[in-house]
């Protein structure tokens, strides 16, 4: 029996995904620069009439990138503060004048809302003491992404992918 380079014994052992975190299985058969190239491929296979359940992507030399969006100001803390105060407090004024028929309860939730959200923003960002003045989005992109198919269809799969990369596949 041939032990396929990723992951152990060849398969996984009950139906779906794995309950636990295990690395992938299957052979290599195409390597990409992007994501949406990878996928594009698997889509290929798929309308290709590929068992695509065989196929897995696998995103290797992962990084966390973190895009830094703008400088983080009082004004910006406070209003940003505010805002998520009033869609709570709309929230919590919704509920109360259902259920009281009052309609001043809406007005009461958001006041409460905002004030209470921007106390809770400023302490927060008082707290960091200006060790963190700007904002961002975190993203975990890989370096390649792999495809890689269980051995019974891993050739198969990389003479499909090669048709691709020639542009010579119909789909």
């Amino acid at each position: 029996m041939t032990v396929p380079p990723f992951g152990g014994a060849g398969g996984r052992t009950t139906p779906g995904l794995p309950n636990m975190p295990t690395p992938p299985t299957g052979w290599p058969v195409g390597s990409f620069a992007t994501y949406a190239e990878a996928q594009q491929a698997v889509d290929y296979l798929a309308d290709n009439e590929f068992p695509v359940a065989d196929v897995t992507i696998v995103g290797v030399d992962l990084m966390l990138v973190e895009r830094v969006t703008g400088r983080l100001t009082w004004g910006r803390v406070l209003g940003s503060g505010a805002l998520s105060g009033i869609w709570m407090g709309l929230f919590v004024g919704l509920l109360l004048s259902y259920f009281n028929n009052n309609y001043g309860a809406i007005i009461v939730g958001v006041v409460g809302g905002v004030l209470f959200s921007m106390v809770f923003a400023a302490l927060g960002y008082a707290a960091t003491k200006g060790g963190r003045d700007f904002t961002s989005s975190s993203q975990l992109v890989a370096g390649r992404y792999d495809v890689l198919s269980q051995a019974r269809n891993a050739e198969r799969a990389k003479e499909m992918l090669a048709k691709l990369a020639l542009g010579s596949g119909s789909t």
